[in-house]
């Protein structure tokens, strides 16, 4: 009798959400029967909280902007309401009865964070738009607290590490092989590689910087351990499309980030010193500042496009500084980033605030085919120019300080993790060179402002603090 009642509560439920759903779709507010659904993502959140974080690393690839059809605010559906809902979950759970390693707090990695937030911060009290500037640093919140912070928690179990990792490859493999079935219909020509990819991804920059990312987590995975002859081919098929997406991806930087992802494996493989390494670097730094005019007219001479889809003639256009115009409006970007902060050293004009400020700082000479006034075709195209412009050298020092303590503390850890377990210290390794190719993709273009980037990044920063603490507490040899 109970089990009648029960599925007949059920069944009447169902019945009056069909109905009120095709009531609000029939008078153009489809979109008010969600709430039932979002009743149900707190539920899960409550209850099964581990499970619903993890959830995120599946729905990050797939979300979907609704900027495109509201054309008022951006807001990445379902991703950033579940990151907004768990910040504030989990702080009140933390205030209620504090369940975080209190040990955290004094890794390089928060501790940098944290400078950066309170800049952030600072600088939007005297931003020159200070509501853009606060919700910036709101959208920072939500995409740090819950997935850097309490990621901690959660990750202090390399089965949720794992986990997290195969499920944001899985999500990325299904919009890779929806992007090639795209691209494909159209015989994979280069003008509509800028967008098959939608409505996942806005364009193919962001595809292909996070394509490049997730491919050494695959390789990860598949070196990881010894795997059955099943997930092996799991594993090499999404391989195969992650690599394919790359290429087809016609995006210079996400290769060129993964060739520097491979220097990074050859130094840490090899143990190159980084004494040595920072000989090299300012050796290197050197010849090219007594050779710059020199290679600047060398430069000129490159008409390689980057329209083309042949690969290395398309590499080669990344150089092309005289007619390429994506290269041009990328330096017309710059140009104004360092203008801005030069007007405004030491506070910037505020974060978020580039786009309403880098118009009057174009300087005609730089101005290119596809440059805008409006601010709806990027930002400053660079994870560290566009704190400069926004937030002054205090800005750029404090982003520059984050990439620094994350591969001071990544590398250091896995230099120490005991060589028995290969399993954590190869997945440790790819995480490594995953992070390098979004930082060095960071210099030509920013999208920590998204989630298809920040909730991989801060997931991994999470890891290497987590995986620290674990590493402290093994009994000592």
């Amino acid at each position: 009798m109970q089990f009648l009642l029960r599925n007949s509560a059920f069944l009447i439920a169902g019945l009056v959400y069909i109905m009120i759903s095709a009531y609000f779709t029939w008078n153009d507010q489809g979109y008010l029967s969600l709430f039932p659904v979002g009743l149900m993502a707190i539920y899960f959140a409550l209850y099964y909280s581990e499970w619903t974080f993890l959830s995120l690393a599946l729905l990050t690839p797939i979300s979907i902007n609704i900027e495109e059809w509201t054309n008022s605010f951006g807001l990445f559906l379902p991703t950033e309401p579940m990151l907004f809902g768990f910040m504030l979950l989990f702080t009140m759970m933390q205030f209620r009865k504090p369940f975080l390693d209190p040990q955290i707090w004094k890794n390089y990695i928060l501790w940098a964070v944290g400078f950066y937030l309170f800049w952030v911060f600072i600088t939007s009290i005297t931003s020159s738009n200070p509501v853009a500037s606060f919700k910036f640093l709101l959208a920072r919140l939500w995409f740090i607290v819950p997935v850097l912070v309490f990621g901690t928690y959660i990750f202090r179990n390399l089965i949720n590490v794992k986990r997290f990792l195969w499920l944001f490859c899985i999500g990325m493999t299904v919009v890779i092989l929806y992007t090639l079935l795209q691209h494909a219909s159209y015989r994979f020509g280069e003008k509509e590689s800028h967008w098959v990819m939608w409505p996942f991804f806005k364009d193919h920059t962001i595809y292909g910087a996070i394509v490049a990312l997730v491919v050494p987590i695959m390789f990860g995975l598949y070196f990881s351990k010894k795997h059955t002859p099943l997930v092996q081919a799991v594993i090499l098929g999404m391989l195969f499309i992650g690599i394919l997406g790359l290429y087809f991806s016609y995006t210079r930087a996400a290769w060129l980030s993964v060739m520097a992802a491979i220097g990074v494996w050859l130094l840490i493989h090899f143990k190159i010193k980084f004494s040595l390494i920072a000989g090299i670097a300012l050796t290197a730094g050197t010849v090219l500042f007594f050779s710059w005019d020199a290679i600047q007219m060398e430069l000129e001479q490159n008409k390689y496009e980057h329209t083309t889809e042949d690969f290395g003639e398309r590499l080669q256009s990344a150089t092309n500084v005289t007619t390429d115009a994506s290269n041009l409006e990328r330096i017309n970007r710059w140009s104004c980033a360092i203008a801005m902060f030069e007007e405004r050293p030491f506070f910037g004009f505020g974060p978020g605030t580039y786009a309403f400020e880098y118009a009057r700082f174009q300087q005609p000479e730089n101005l290119t085919i596809i440059s805008t006034n409006f601010g709806n075709l990027g930002n400053a195209h660079s994870e560290y120019l566009g704190p400069l412009a926004e937030m002054g050298l205090i800005g750029m020092l404090s982003m520059l300080l984050i990439v620094a303590a994350i591969f001071y503390k990544g590398i250091t850890l896995y230099n120490s993790w005991p060589q028995e377990d290969r399993e954590t210290r190869t997945l440790l390794l790819s995480m490594i060179l995953a992070l390098t190719t979004y930082f060095v993709h960071g210099v030509l273009n920013n999208f920590l402002d998204t989630d298809k980037a920040a909730v991989p990044i801060w997931a991994m920063c999470a890891v290497i603090i987590a995986f620290e603490r674990k590493l402290q507490a093994l009994p000592k040899a």
